[in-house]
């Protein structure tokens, strides 16, 4: 790859490790005025690195209860039937249908499943390595939360949220 953080990784199967994978959030609240950072633990996952390598596949469940923003009450909302309604909804899906080259880049396509309702996706690979039996993937995208029928309360969080998704996972 044209840049040094993308690496092809050995092929074969990775299993992630939830204690050291997240999700990171970024958005806005308040009509814009003030930052709202977070983040997500993420459950399981897998991925696949396949020959060839647009063959390759990824899956994860992020923990919906595990939703961190810094502020309780704020998460709590959130956590509640106004948004992600957790008790309901314990997980979030992603599951990933293609993987395209894009420029001196990769980029995964997939699906988001949010509160029962699933939207595509597509995470930019920033970095890509492997070192031993293990990998390190990270990935970025920004999401519609309208896309996920999650439009209450439309102060208290903006429209699109940007992920960084961190993954370390080890072969299985």
């Amino acid at each position: 790859m044209a840049t040094a953080t993308v690496q092809i990784p050995a092929a074969g199967t990775y299993r992630i490790d939830p204690a050291d994978s997240s999700v990171s959030f970024t958005t806005r609240h308040m009509f814009g005025l003030g930052a709202v950072k977070g983040t997500f633990g993420v459950l399981s996952g897998e991925v696949t690195i396949a020959d060839p390598l647009t063959a390759s596949t990824a899956r994860a469940v992020i923990d919906a209860a595990s939703f961190s923003g810094g502020h309780p009450q704020r998460d709590k909302d959130v956590k509640s039937a106004n948004f992600l309604h957790v008790g309901e909804h314990p997980h979030i899906r992603f599951e990933s249908s293609q993987l395209v080259g894009d420029g001196d880049g990769w980029v995964l396509r997939g699906q988001l499943t949010v509160r029962g309702h699933s939207a595509p996706v597509e995470l930019a690979v920033t970095e890509s390595r492997g070192s031993g039996d293990g990998l390190t993937l990270r990935a970025t995208t920004r999401i519609d939360r309208y896309a996920f029928g999650l439009t209450k309360k439309k102060g208290l969080a903006a429209r699109y949220l940007d992920l960084e998704i961190t993954a370390h996972a080890t072969r299985s």
